[in-house]
């Protein structure tokens, strides 16, 4: 579960990734947060939410140590991170972020040079960096691409490279800011399969996104910040809370309401999950027709 603070119980396993007391303030700007305590368990898929400015990619930036708390702890596996080149080098190898936009991320003429760079950055040697590739390669379903020049590619398929050159690296957090923005419905759901993949593998995601409804049908665990953590908890409960959205400055969930209309026209059990989807919902329409 991901918590609102306290840190780790004794009775609960390390979790994957954690901060504790961050605070974190740009230049001239009033603080984005302050205290702020998370915890992200091994092989959870965690939803950030929260409105433009209200902190998610400062969040993400943080925990993946693309930026460096004025205070507070980052943990990784029970472990605190220490400050300190090789310290930071090594949470940056465990937790891997990919940006919003591909372009902040590619910078090689091929797919296998981009994809090649953290691998061969890590010291391995050419032979198990090109395993390494074809594997990522292989898993983002692009090793038709391989030889492609960067600069010829689909907005989707540059966000497909950006991602499989973080599974290269072979992380045990991977951390996604905003990953189907700028996606037809097509590459959404293409993107989702790919992510379900890694989530059946046992990788720990952490993804921000403005979509309640996608947070609703796919994540486990959910954060809304605001500045603030104003939340934190099984997704299918805190974005029920319509008090709770409208104080993250997000529209309400489509499914509770799809499921309390389906209720009340008696098709939908009382102790039925809400339809995920509008075509669960026709499907639900579709059987009491039938």
């Amino acid at each position: 579960m991901t918590t609102a603070s306290g840190g780790d119980t004794t009775a609960a396993p390390p979790a994957a990734l954690a901060g504790r007391g961050l605070s974190y303030c740009y230049p001239d700007t009033s603080p984005v947060f302050t205290g702020l305590d998370v915890r992200i368990d091994s092989g959870a898929v965690v939803g950030v939410l929260g409105p433009n400015g209200g902190g998610k990619t400062t969040l993400l930036r943080l925990l993946s140590g693309s930026l460096t708390p004025d205070a507070g702890e980052i943990y990784v596996s029970g472990e605190r991170v220490r400050r300190g080149r090789r310290a930071l080098a090594e949470l940056r190898r465990r937790v891997q972020l990919v940006f919003q936009d591909p372009d902040d991320q590619l910078f090689s003429a091929s797919v296998t040079q981009d994809v090649s760079f953290g691998p061969l950055n890590l010291g391995l040697d050419a032979r198990a960096a090109r395993e390494r590739v074809a594997w990522a390669l292989e898993a983002l379903e692009i090793t038709d691409l391989a030889d492609q020049p960067t600069h010829l590619l689909s907005y989707g398929q540059r966000k497909r490279v950006v991602l499989a050159g973080a599974l290269a690296m072979r992380p045990s957090v991977l951390v996604l800011d905003e990953p189907t923005a700028g996606l037809d419905p097509e590459g959404v759901e293409s993107l989702l399969a790919t992510l379900e993949g890694l989530r059946a593998a046992g990788t720990t995601l952490v993804l921000s996104t403005h979509d309640v409804d996608l947070a609703y049908r796919w994540a486990e665990t959910v954060l809304l910040l605001d500045r603030g953590l104003l939340a934190a908890g099984p997704a299918r409960e805190v974005l029920a809370d319509p008090g709770l959205l409208s104080a993250a400055r997000l529209r309400p969930a489509w499914a509770p309401a799809a499921g309390r209309a389906l209720r009340a026209a008696g098709l939908l059990a009382p102790g039925a999950p809400d339809p995920a989807t509008p075509e669960e919902a026709a499907r639900l329409l579709g059987d009491r027709k039938g």
